[in-house]
Order: C-alpha cells, then sequence, then structure tokens
C-alpha cells in the first residue's frame, strides 16, 4: 500500500514522502496513530499544493534576505567599545554587539545566530564579517570597531 507520511517515521521517511508498506503495518498501526495517509488522488494533489505552497514561501524569504543584504552592504556598522591607547578592547566584540548595532542602523529587528564570527574581535580596526541569512543567503559586511570616546 502507497502512503504519504504526515510525519518523520524512524526506518521509513521524512515527512512528505510516498512509501510503499504493507498493508497490515498501514492498517493497523500507522494510520491510527495518524501518521500517514492512504495515498489516494486527492491526497497526492494536496500534498503537491503544500510542496508549491512551501517553494514560494522559501522564494519570498530569499528574495527578501537577498534585499536585507543589499541593504546592509550600503554601511559601514561602527561599534564603540573600551580600548586601551594601542587599541586592544577592554573585553571582546561579540555577534550579539554587532547584531544590536545593525538592528540601530536599519531600523528593525537583526539576530545575532545571523552573524558568522571566527572569533570575538578584541581590537579596534574595519572587519569583514560574515552574515548568514536565512533561505541561503549569505555575504560579507563591513565592521568598523572604534575606541569610545573617554569621558
Amino acid at each position: 500500500m502507497k502512503v504519504v507520511l504526515l510525519q518523520d517515521v524512524p526506518k521509513l521517511g521524512k515527512k512528505g514522502q510516498i512509501v510503499t508498506v504493507s498493508d497490515g503495518y498501514a492498517r493497523n498501526f500507522l494510520i491510527p496513530k495518524g501518521v500517514v495517509k492512504e495515498a489516494t488522488d486527492a491526497v497526492l494533489k494536496e500534498l503537491e499544493m503544500q510542496r508549491e505552497e512551501e517553494k514560494k514561501r522559501h522564494e519570498a524569504l530569499r528574495k527578501a534576505n537577498e534585499e536585507l543584504l543589499a541593504e546592509l552592504h550600503k554601511h559601514v556598522f561602527k561599534v564603540q567599545a573600551k580600548a586601551g591607547e594601542g587599541g586592544k578592547l577592554f573585553g571582546s566584540l561579540t555577534n550579539a554587539n554587532i547584531a544590536e548595532e545593525i538592528s540601530k542602523v536599519i531600523g528593525r529587528d537583526f539576530d545575532k545566530r545571523w552573524i558568522i564570527l571566527d572569533a570575538p574581535l578584541k581590537s579596534t580596526g574595519l572587519y569583514d564579517v560574515t552574515v548568514k541569512l536565512p533561505g541561503g543567503v549569505s555575504g560579507k559586511i563591513k565592521v568598523e570597531v572604534e575606541r569610545a570616546s573617554q569621558i
């Protein structure tokens, strides 16, 4: 019997896949548990529509994030931090600090998990920082670490 998986099933397949299982296994175990549906024409048509909808959503997300990345490329994000005379920071600058500055500049939330740092920034200067946005969009932005003015 051909069935459509409604959720991931170990040793059987992932959600949305069409698999063939024995009639008894499907009727006595999988269908009563609500894990699968029988692969009728109506169910297959519904599954195809869901896939198309997911594809459109993914494409819209990718397009929006490409526009966001283009906007990020227009700026050099200046982050101020306490530093000594030689330019060495007291502490370090993390992706959370950079995300906070980006949020201020662009005027909307920017998740710190989208910023990829090999190691925290520990001195002043200009850095190329990798940004990995949802939808498979990634690029590099400029971040300038400046010494905070002392009072």
